[in-house]
């Protein structure tokens, strides 16, 4: 169980981030100076704009969607874990994973819906099921499946359109941005605009609560370019780092979703 809670508390933490004010103004750094853009530079409020549109219309859509996922989890109480994982997702509809442990057993299965969760302990046979806005009522926040589906096919999250400032670095391009939910800095390449780093921070100074997300390993997956390796690094009271890397990536694939609990399994609160 130790692992799921690990996981789930990869999203809680992320979604956790919250807001509770807007800035309206852009800006932009040249040749290391910083010029504010004043709402009649229409053109350069419009090359902004149109910088997030591309980012945006770069997300990967799919219908069906399979990995092997190796995870390391480590922290600052000197804790190591290491497992693999199988995902395999159907869009809007269900993300069903195995973790394998220690001697290739496989410990746990869950299976997530669009409104629960569940999750079956091999190793203790008990099931459980928890509702999905039960990460809602943890977070505070809104929380979704979509969001889900990004964290994994590595989407940005909350990519909010209220810009309050952007950067051109040469070889690459980040802008922040004020949404409902939390600050965000993101920085894409500015060839070909593929997510290479996240930042997502609380505005509430009192709760410290930031998570980054690096992202490489880029390959071409169809239409699409796929992030195999992923960094996450949770920081609050304690700080938490997660390395995903992931292996035989599949779009578009039949996938099927084995969850057939045995009898003598126990349900578990």
């Amino acid at each position: 169980m130790r692992i799921i809670l690990f996981l789930f508390s990869m999203v809680i933490l992320i979604a956790s981030c919250r807001s509770t004010r807007k800035i309206t103004s852009v800006v932009s750094k040249k040749d290391s100076t910083v010029l504010v853009i004043r709402p009649e530079d229409s053109d350069s409020a419009k090359q902004v704009k149109a910088t997030f549109e591309s980012i945006n219309s770069r997300q990967i859509i799919f219908n069906t969607f399979s990995s092997k996922v190796k995870i390391d989890y480590s922290d600052d109480k000197d804790i190591r874990i290491d497992v693999n994982a199988f995902l395999r997702m159907k869009r809007d509809s269900a993300i069903w994973v195995s973790i394998i442990a220690a001697f290739n057993i496989e410990a746990f299965r869950v299976l997530i819906t669009p409104d629960s969760i569940f999750i079956m302990d091999k190793i203790s046979r008990t099931i459980q099921r928890k509702p999905l806005s039960y990460l809602q009522q943890v977070s505070k926040v809104p929380f979704d499946f979509k969001t889900l589906q990004d964290l994994i096919v590595g989407n940005p999250v909350y990519f909010d359109k209220n810009i309050t400032s952007f950067v051109d670095q040469g070889e690459t391009l980040s802008m922040s941005l004020i949404g409902s939910v939390f600050k965000h800095y993101i920085t894409v390449g500015k060839e070909d605009l593929n997510v290479l780093f996240s930042k997502l921070d609380d505005i509430d100074l009192a709760r410290s609560r930031t998570a980054n997300l690096s992202y490489s390993g880029y390959v071409p997956l169809g239409k699409w370019k796929f992030s195999e390796s992923r960094k996450i690094v949770l920081t609050e009271k304690t700080k938490i780092d997660l390395q995903l890397d992931f292996k035989q990536v599949e779009f578009e694939q039949p996938v099927g979703f084995p969850f057939s609990v045995p009898k003598n399994y126990k349900a578990k609160l």
